[in-house]
């Protein structure tokens, strides 16, 4: 079912202005009756100020007032023809002000972490544009010493099924060319979930990474080389003097 935005607001003008029941707000905006009852105590959203859910097109007098007189009967939310299709909007998405200068972050991590991802398929995770996303891949962003790499799932710029779905899709792509993938990217190109759930692959070691492929001798050859070597003895050893080798007297 559809929910008005502005959902808390949008439950403090009905507490403040109807008589209509707690549960009957409550299942209208999605929050808790007891959200509800916290907002006519005083408790829940102080401060916070009414919103008109006749005046901003979502509800009519006559289903407020059909609520009114029947505590069965269930708001709904008026059909709005300029929302239809406003899930599927293409192109980048609007990101708050206050979350903007998170953008390069949230980028640098997706460059560093998921290289497969496409410029398109950033711009539409984090709102931003093609040139911010090649200039901190190729390092030339005016402020690329200071940037530090932060998830944008953290960081609230998206969320992580959107993040996931991106990835699989790129998964699916990298799988359809056939290349070959390390562990390293085969676990960059799966969801959270699933990368948790994988085995490690066993690794050798970076001290005597390149040493793999070096092995023992054979034993045989271990014997040919012993019979090959010279004791000390048979090498220091010198001819014992003779009668034919030694100085003549005059």
């Amino acid at each position: 079912m559809a929910k008005p935005i502005m959902a808390k607001a949008t439950a403090v003008w009905l507490v403040d202005n109807t008589t209509i029941s707690f549960k009957q707000i409550a299942d209208f905006v999605g929050m808790h009756e007891l959200e509800v009852q916290g907002i006519a105590d005083g408790d829940v959203a102080a401060g916070v100020k009414g919103f008109d859910p006749i005046a901003n097109n979502q509800l009519t007098q006559d289903e407020i007032d059909a609520a009114e007189k029947s505590p069965l009967h269930k708001l709904t939310l008026k059909f709005n023809a300029a929302a239809v299709g406003e899930e599927k909007r293409r192109g980048p998405r609007y990101t708050p002000l206050s979350k903007r200068q998170d953008r390069p972050a949230a980028i640098y991590w997706l460059v560093k972490f998921h290289p497969e991802l496409t410029d398109g398929q950033i711009s539409k995770l984090v709102g931003t544009t093609k040139p911010t996303i090649q200039s901190i891949r190729e390092r030339t962003h005016w402020n690329i010493s200071n940037i530090q790499p932060v998830d944008p799932v953290a960081l609230g710029l998206t969320k992580q099924s959107e993040l996931d779905a991106a990835v699989q899709k790129a998964a699916a792509k990298k799988a359809a060319e056939g290349s070959v993938m390390s562990d390293d990217e085969r676990r960059k190109l799966v969801s959270t979930e699933q990368s948790l759930g994988m085995e490690a692959e066993p690794k050798i070691p970076t001290a005597i990474e390149g040493l793999e492929t070096f092995s023992l001798a054979d034993d045989d050859d271990d014997k040919e080389d012993e019979s090959t070597l010279v004791d000390a003895d048979s090498l220091f050893n010198l001819p014992k003097g003779g009668g034919d080798d030694e100085d003549e007297q005059p």
